[in-house]
């Protein structure tokens, strides 16, 4: 098993609006990137589960020409919010950067 964070060029998580957190998982070969996507790892119920959404309002994309996943989840807290712990969404994609990949 081999952590995510060891495989992908890029992890990343941002605002997309007040509203959502977007993911961008990049890899830098198309050879890795179709191991990680071969797994079924990467779903839209990994990250309902992670971040405690329904799976419904989870958007995840495979974008096979970047070699890239991209994930859009509504934010727990409107950005800015008192309730806001991470006003630009930046720290959350912690939970994803451990996850154990079987390659």
């Amino acid at each position: 098993m081999t952590r995510l964070r060891d495989l992908a060029k890029l992890i990343r998580s941002k605002n997309a609006g007040p509203f959502e957190l977007t993911f961008d998982i990049i890899f830098a070969d198309k050879d890795t990137y179709n191991q990680v996507k071969k797994t079924g790892v990467l779903n839209k119920r990994l990250f309902a589960d992670l971040y405690q959404t329904p799976i419904e309002h989870v958007m995840f994309f495979e974008y096979d020409p970047a070699n890239a996943f991209k994930i859009t989840i509504p934010r727990p807290a409107i950005s800015g919010s008192l309730e806001d712990t991470d006003v630009y969404g930046g720290q959350q994609f912690g939970p994803i950067a451990d996850l154990e990949i079987p390659i």
